[in-house]
């Protein structure tokens, strides 16, 4: 009796492998939306006030490294800096919220710090949370 309903079991998982959707609107509809999603949330962990000491610099490769500090009430995240962009002379970052999977920092404020990869030619970078500004920094570079 458990041989027989075991082996029935396993061919209806096996029968339901390859049972995948057939139209193509759908998986066409679900792919543009995906690709119309923006990169960036338009919404803000962060108020004005829980962002402080940004300032941007080179690195030995003439990369641009930006670093802040921001605070975070709830010990269990931290303060990180997003993927960059980057076009021409100006690059734009994001800060976001990620695990903390150790210790809170002193008095919950995070020093957060990103090298802006192939930003030799970035003059200017702009720190955004949502749709709000919170640093415009002028990168200083030798002329």
């Amino acid at each position: 009796m458990t041989k027989r309903l075991f082996l029935s079991c396993a061919a209806a998982v096996l029968a339901s492998c390859n049972q995948g959707s057939n139209d193509a609107a759908t998986s066409d509809a679900a792919a543009n939306t995906a690709a119309a999603k923006p990169k960036h949330g338009s919404y803000c962990f962060f108020k004005d006030e829980e962002a402080k000491a940004w300032k941007a610099s080179l690195d030995k490769s003439g990369n641009v490294t930006v670093a802040g500090k921001m605070h975070v009430k709830d010990a269990r995240y931290k303060a990180a800096l997003g993927e960059p962009e980057a076009t021409g002379t100006s690059a734009e970052l994001w800060p976001t919220l990620i695990v903390n999977t150790g210790y809170a920092s002193p008095d919950n404020w995070w020093d957060v710090s990103f090298t802006i990869p192939n930003s030799a030619a970035v003059t200017n970078v702009t720190v955004r949370c949502g749709r709000k500004t919170m640093a415009e920094l002028t990168v200083k570079r030798a002329a």
